[in-house]
């Protein structure tokens, strides 16, 4: 098991390093499969993956990635989420009681928890320096889980979600927010003069991947609550000894929009 998730996570290493190298339309149909992948995860572990809701849920993520990618006014996706929500209340009046409320609900929370959420990574990355600036949504999601672990195991005593993750510890945690504070610290010193950035910018964006940190195990908290929630092990088993999709991205998920807004505050005064 061990060596299967090494190598599968170093496999969706090297594909997601390309995505995001090559950016553009290779980065935008990435993240919009990804997204679209979880979507259905999610649909399926709440048992509307083939019913109207989620169908409604699939169409009205893929009109806004091309919104997105057309870079249209904000007030037509405004007038998506609106026509989304119709759409499911329409569905919802004419099938009563057929259908519940709970469906139409967590159709419409799936479209942003899974999809516009991951879609701050394609915008992230289509700025200017985002090509470097993305790569802190990974950093604080998967190298604060990765600290946080080794933290744990060495110093881990009092824990921190006994029912959700028993094996999680308050002292993991703080392992896990110093970790990605230092090593985007370090990330950002050795970019300082590509980014065009000062030392109050470095502390800045290491205090923005500690927010992000925290936020990430929300994210996986949150994510294995759900799971509990509906009785499943994993969301699914595209991804060898991780699960599937929403298993890796659990984190991902919360940290991109983050890092995103925070980042554009910060570097407010810089050319991003």
């Amino acid at each position: 098991m061990f060596w299967t998730r090494l190598f599968s996570g170093i496999g969706l290493l090297v594909i997601l390093a390309g995505l995001i190298y090559l950016g553009g339309d290779f980065l935008f149909a990435g993240t919009l499969l990804i997204s679209l992948i979880g979507l259905f995860e999610f649909y399926r572990a709440i048992g509307i993956e083939k019913k109207y809701p989620g169908y409604v849920g699939y169409l009205t993520l893929i009109v806004y990635y091309l919104l997105l990618r057309f870079e249209v006014p904000f007030i037509s996706i405004m007038l998506l989420w609106m026509t989304a929500l119709f759409a499911l209340l329409i569905h919802y009046v004419f099938t009563y009681p057929k259908v519940n409320i709970q469906e139409v609900a967590l159709s419409f929370f799936g479209i942003f928890y899974v999809g516009v959420m991951l879609s701050h990574i394609y915008l992230l990355r289509m700025l200017p320096l985002g090509i470097y600036l993305v790569w802190i949504i990974f950093i604080c999601s998967w190298g604060c889980d990765t600290c946080a672990y080794c933290a744990g195991r060495l110093f881990g005593k009092h824990k921190m979600s006994p029912v959700l993750s028993p094996n999680k510890t308050v002292e993991g945690a703080i392992g896990g927010l110093l970790g990605v504070f230092l090593i985007t610290a370090l990330f950002c010193f050795i970019l300082k003069d590509t980014l065009g950035i000062h030392t109050t910018h470095i502390f800045g964006l290491s205090a923005v991947a500690a927010v992000a940190g925290f936020a990430s195990m929300i994210g996986d908290l949150a994510a294995s609550a759900i799971k509990r929630t509906y009785d499943i092990k994993d969301y699914g088993n595209l991804i060898p000894g991780h699960g599937g999709i929403l298993d890796r991205f659990d984190s991902v998920i919360i940290t991109a929009p983050i890092v995103y807004y925070l980042i554009t505050i910060v570097l407010s005064g810089v050319e991003l």
